[in-house]
């Protein structure tokens, strides 16, 4: 009896120490990361101080460049004061790390990341960000300029700080072939630290998705602030969900994949990475959603766990900057540039598997088949599909290749166009002539393009679920603002309806589209931003409050 005794005590004790003893080890790994970067920590803040002095200097007339960033406040005007309830943290001057490995992109998550960074510039123009990226071919320069040129982004240079990542390729799913959601989310963790081997941010911020290096982050530095901007969650209900549905019906790449052994070991594989994925959720102190969509699958996942942990901020839905402003004042919408435009169709999107362009390029061909006698006759002129997005790796050439192939197989070569890593100026003269806008990923998160077509006054055809169906293309009080369409039938024939428009009834759809994407301008995701970055500077404020005797800078 006493040997039972002492061996329930040894495991009661031993459920008890564990804990603690990976608390402890988390805590020495994280002061032994401190430690290490101190140094780099120290020359990239004073390099900054010099860089800027130097900009400061190569002034010659009226206010520097360093002077205007630090007289504007939280909107982007210039400040009037310090009356406002943030001037009490206006001088924060820590680092803000972001995670974004891909961060020359070129697509709607780099345009994110680029717009929080000229926010958080603006609002706290003393302040570090750190960009981890694994972009080796790139320096800073060729990067700042790119945000410039892509998305008419500027940034405060001396402040951005590229840190360049040797471990991006765990975090490709072309390393982790079999179990890819977790090989790639195990694959964050060595990013992470990877990361904060480089060095450690006061603030730590993931935009592409790996939640894990979040909760690595509190792992090692349990008072670190950390964020996620999910533009998409890892696994959802809808994914599961898909698995039981037909290939023809577009839910997806693993749409009919549950069937079968293969398909119900699929099954319980995604069921346990999503409790995982929850788990990790809850860790996140502050959760940004870009969509309604993205937010109530998170908050379905992570809400529980979050709920248990009792974290004080709940997801909050930050739409993405779209170039709203810009293309409204670049693009007029009148009765001459509607009879300027075009009888061609643009998709702008990433060149990936998952934005679905087989179904457009089908769908194209089945249009122009059931327009042929209106061309052919003189009645009509032919339509064109102008695909346009960016192109990351040799993946993405071997996917555009594919696409080519299928043009062909279709005889519609003649008819399609690729624009691949256009600058903005190029993007800007197709979208002023075009008429007609496409998405067609099933459950896109939010849909960035989408804003843009309705911004410059074209007529959108997107998929019927996700963002683009719930948040941008939606009806407003006077009528429709676009088209919803999930097979190659439905797109055919909403290609077909927006372009046999009279003139007088597509500009009214056209205007309707404009006043509707201005919810999604810069400004709106400026203060969304600010708000939450906020929350995370004000936490940090609180650790460094608690921990005054720190060597913490």
């Amino acid at each position: 009896m006493l040997q039972l005794l002492s061996l329930l005590a040894a495991l009661v004790l031993s459920a008890y120490l564990q804990p603690l003893l990976l608390r402890r080890l988390g805590y020495t790994i994280g002061a032994h990361l401190r430690s290490k970067t101190l140094s780099r920590r120290k020359l990239l803040l004073a390099r900054a101080v010099s860089e800027a002095k130097h900009l400061k200097d190569q002034a010659t007339d009226g206010a520097s460049s360093e002077e205007e960033w630090e007289k504007i406040d939280r909107t982007g005007s210039h400040a009037t004061g310090d009356s406002t309830p943030e001037a009490d943290n206006k001088d924060w001057r820590g680092i803000v790390g972001f995670l974004h490995p891909f961060c020359n992109a070129g697509g709607g998550g780099e345009r994110v990341l680029w717009a929080a960074i000229r926010a958080t510039q603006r609002r706290w123009p003393k302040a570090l960000c750190v960009v981890y990226t694994g972009d080796h071919e790139v320096g800073k320069e060729q990067m700042l300029q790119r945000a410039q040129d892509r998305f008419n982004i500027e940034l405060h240079a001396p402040n951005v700080i590229m840190l360049y990542l040797t471990a991006r390729q765990y975090v490709l799913a072309s390393y982790w072939p079999h179990f890819t959601l977790l090989g790639q989310s195990l694959g964050s963790l060595v990013l992470a630290y990877d990361a904060f081997s480089l060095v450690v941010p006061d603030i730590f911020i993931d935009t592409m998705g790996y939640a894990f290096s979040l909760a690595l982050c509190k792992f090692f530095f349990p008072g670190c602030p950390t964020a996620a901007y999910v533009h998409y969650p890892t696994i959802s209900t809808d994914m599961l969900g898909s698995l039981d549905v037909e290939p023809s019906q577009g839910r997806g790449l693993n749409a009919g994949a549950g069937k079968g052994l293969k398909g119900f070991l699929k099954r319980k594989y995604w069921d346990l990475f999503a409790r995982l994925y929850s788990w990790v959720g809850g860790s996140v102190d502050v959760v940004m959603t870009n969509s309604s969509w993205t937010q109530s699958h998170i908050m379905q996942l992570w809400g529980p766990s979050r709920t248990t942990r009792k974290l004080k901020h709940t997801a909050e839905v930050v739409f993405p900057p779209c170039a709203v402003s810009e293309l409204e004042d670049a693009i007029s919408l009148d009765m001459s540039t509607e009879k300027a435009r075009e009888p061609s169709l643009v998709y702008t999107s990433q060149f990936r598997p998952e934005k679905n362009h087989q179904l457009v390029l089908k769908s194209f061909a089945s249009f122009l088949g059931k327009v042929k006698p209106q061309v052919q006759s003189g009645v009509q002129d032919s339509p064109r599909l102008v695909l346009i997005g960016s192109v990351r790796d040799s993946a993405d050439e071997t996917y555009i290749y594919s696409l080519r192939l299928l043009a062909h197989e279709l005889h519609i070569t003649s008819s399609v166009t690729f624009l691949l890593n256009a600058p903005w100026a190029d993007v800007l003269s197709h979208l002023r002539t075009a008429s007609v806008g496409i998405n067609a990923m099933w459950n896109e998160h939010f849909g960035i393009g989408v804003v843009e077509y309705q911004a410059a006054g074209l007529i959108s055809v997107v998929n019927d679920s996700g963002g683009p169906k719930n948040d941008i293309v939606v009806d407003l009080e006077d009528g429709p603002t676009g088209y919803h369409a999930s097979t190659e039938e439905e797109y055919a024939e909403g290609f077909q309806k927006a372009l046999a428009l009279p003139p007088e009834e597509a500009l009214a759809m056209r205007k309707r589209a404009r006043k509707s994407s201005k919810r999604f301008d810069d400004d709106a995701f400026a203060g969304a931003w600010l708000n939450q970055m906020e929350k995370l500077v004000g936490l940090q404020m609180e650790l460094v409050a608690t921990h005054t005797g720190s060597t913490r800078e």
